[in-house]
């Protein structure tokens, strides 16, 4: 019990930082959009993660090379372009509330959710090297426990920031209000976008 304590406030010592994933979430929490299917997502994809590091942690460090992580560097920042692109170019029209929520269809919000959380070299040295590390030397049961410690915060995580913006958009329904959320989302992202352009010259 005590490794499952452990690993949960591991896990949620890490996963509190706030990223990408976190303002998709907390986005898709606001206009009331898939909310469970992107938190669930997001949980089940950190539960896979997790459990990888802390089995295969070993494997995974020959794999994940700086070759591989250069890669995934360049493709989250062309798919933070274009998503930043998207906002700039909704932030200059007209914002209608009830467009812009039924825009994005399932298989859309699929394959948003599945980049921010997969495409990020963050997610992998967090969950897989991090907590790999970390748990390397317990025994196998007590790894199970440290393993399903650290998934119980990322689940109670993702749907405590997503339906709790959800509850909060009640309050947030008038195009001023989203105006600026947009602009935050914005700016938010770009500084992102940055940082992972900073990583990827460092490899030049």
């Amino acid at each position: 019990m005590s490794f499952l304590i452990l690993g949960f406030f591991t896990g949620l010592s890490l996963i509190l930082a706030i990223g990408a994933q976190n303002i998709f979430v907390i986005e898709q929490g606001l206009k009331k959009q898939y909310v469970f299917l992107v938190c669930l997502i997001c949980s089940i994809s950190d539960l896979i993660l997790i459990f990888l590091g802390i089995f295969l942690f070993q494997y995974f460090g020959d794999l994940f090379n700086p070759t591989i992580e250069l890669i995934l560097n360049i493709l989250l920042f062309i798919f933070l372009a274009l998503f930043i692109y998207g906002k700039i170019s909704i932030q200059k029209n007209s914002i209608n509330l009830n467009k812009e929520i039924k825009s994005i269809s399932l298989s859309g919000i699929i394959i948003k959710t599945l980049a921010f959380t997969y495409l990020n070299p963050h997610v992998y040295s967090d969950t897989v090297f991090f907590l790999g590390n970390f748990s390397k030397n317990l025994l196998v049961n007590d790894k199970y426990y440290f393993g399903i410690g650290a998934s119980i915060a990322s689940f109670l995580f993702f749907f405590s920031i997503g339906y709790l913006s959800k509850m909060l958009s009640e309050y947030l329904q008038s195009e001023l209000i989203w105006r600026r959320i947009n602009l935050f989302i914005i700016i938010f992202m770009s500084i992102i976008a940055l940082y992972v352009l900073i990583e990827i010259a460092k490899f030049f």
